[in-house]
């Protein structure tokens, strides 16, 4: 018997940048993992199923992917508000994360996942601290993750030997689900000497890189006064962007620092609304696109988004885009689509079998209910995914061949008791006394 048939549901194919076609009336066949076929809707008996979705009058879609987040931090939403960078960095956020003890993050991890999930979510890649307690949430609650453990140059050789350590446990656990990288902070926070270590680790384990680096373009300038490169020079001369890397932002590259960036295969995640709260500029989207840079979309944290809807990223993707350039054609409907979905696959490094609803990829599917006021009348859909729809459109999410949420029931993570204990914590979370930061923002 095959495992899991999902039965006449509209499909959302997105074979390139420049291309998205809905199918009516499809089945999706899934054994394991994996999609075996997607065919019209009565070519496949139920019976031979172990479990069917009757998915009439939704439309399935590769499960979006978040390129950079730091999950945990939900912990503190709402608690750095209307404050620029530098004060956000030194005044509210590493004084808050001073506060982290022991269960946190893996509360936090919890709380965020079941978040994602009922966003339509099925793969984050993660940037935080005592991802061991990330990890485990990450096993518990069905998801895909792409874990990296934050470390700072302050932390020397101990940091980033546990870091390793981390990665080696638990990479590829969870039935695959989890792949972990290496995670240094920025350049800012990171010396060369560091991030070289970085580099010879990262080669002689075989491990990715996730780093954020020129995330606004006064960083650049900065870089480029006190080293005379800029931090994606850095990245290069250090030896970081000889192994895959993902870069968090790169608002701030130059049109010499996209080309270093297509040159060694590096990809960037854009997180728009981010950048929108803490007024900087943005990445620069389209130029990327078309240097052959692959960009995929991040909520960051929730504490410079306030949500992790990548639904609302797309969207603000194609505005912004739109905005900047002055012109209507930029960032169409199919690649606000691509680049939520398989061009965040590429930007993980799981371009080949992930972010497409395709026989051999994995069976990570959104399962969305357009039938909204807000969608109506339905003539474009691919077009109401981008402009219209949001997280509470999202009905069912099946990630590695298994359902996780089912009618918008998140069936593995206890939200009631997630939420009862994240109260528990908010008065010492909140506490903030910024003499007792864990890092300063100087870039």
């Amino acid at each position: 018997m095959t495992d899991l048939l999902i039965q006449n549901c509209l499909v959302l194919r997105i074979p390139n940048r420049t291309t998205a076609i809905v199918d009516e009336g499809q089945d999706i066949l899934i054994r394991g993992n994996r999609i075996t076929a997607i065919q019209p809707t009565g070519l496949a008996d139920p019976s031979h199923f172990r479990e069917t979705i009757d998915a009439s009058g939704l439309l399935a879609m590769p499960g979006l992917i978040n390129t950079h987040a730091h999950v945990p931090m939900v912990l503190f939403r709402g608690l750095a508000e209307d404050v620029p960078l530098d004060r956000w960095f030194n005044e509210y956020i590493w004084p808050l994360e001073h506060n982290l003890q022991p269960g946190d993050v893996g509360l936090g991890m919890e709380l965020g996942l079941a978040e994602l999930i009922r966003g339509g979510v099925t793969t984050v890649a993660d940037h935080y601290f005592n991802m061991h307690e990330a990890a485990a949430a990450v096993e518990k609650s069905g998801a895909r993750a792409v874990l990296g453990w934050a470390i700072f140059g302050t932390g020397g050789e101990e940091a980033l030997d546990n870091s390793v350590q981390f990665c080696q446990q638990w990479q590829g656990a969870a039935d695959g689900r989890i792949t972990t990288l290496l995670a240094p902070h920025a350049p800012y926070t990171c010396p060369d000497d560091f991030l070289r270590m970085v580099a010879a680790a990262a080669r002689e384990t075989d491990l990715n890189i996730h780093i954020h680096a020129a995330e606004t373009l006064d960083q650049t300038r900065a870089s480029v006064e006190k080293t005379g490169r800029t931090p994606i020079q850095i990245l290069e001369d250090t030896g970081l962007l000889d192994r895959p890397t993902i870069v968090a932002h790169a608002c701030g590259a130059t049109d010499d620092d996209i080309a270093i960036l297509a040159k060694h295969g590096a990809s960037v995640a854009h997180c728009p609304k981010t950048y929108l709260k803490l007024g900087m500029e943005l990445t620069r989207v389209t130029a990327m696109h078309a240097a052959g840079v692959h960009v995929g979309l991040g909520s960051d944290g929730a504490v410079s988004n306030n949500t992790l809807n990548i639904l609302e990223a797309m969207r603000l993707l194609a505005l912004l885009q739109k905005d900047r350039a002055h012109t209507a054609e930029v960032m169409p409907v199919a690649e606000a689509l691509y680049t939520a979905t398989r061009g965040g696959a590429y930007a993980l490094g799981m371009g080949d079998e992930l972010g497409a609803l395709e026989p051999g990829f994995l069976a990570d599917i959104a399962l969305l209910d357009l039938s909204g006021l807000h969608h109506q009348p339905l003539h474009n859909p691919a077009a109401s995914l981008v402009y219209n729809a949001d997280t509470h459109d999202v009905h069912t999410v099946v990630i590695n061949g298994k359902v996780v949420m089912r009618r918008k029931r998140v069936l593995n993570i206890d939200v009631t008791d997630v939420l009862e204990r994240a109260r528990r914590s908010m008065t010492r979370l909140s506490q903030r006394d910024p003499a007792q930061r864990i890092q300063t923002y100087a870039p």
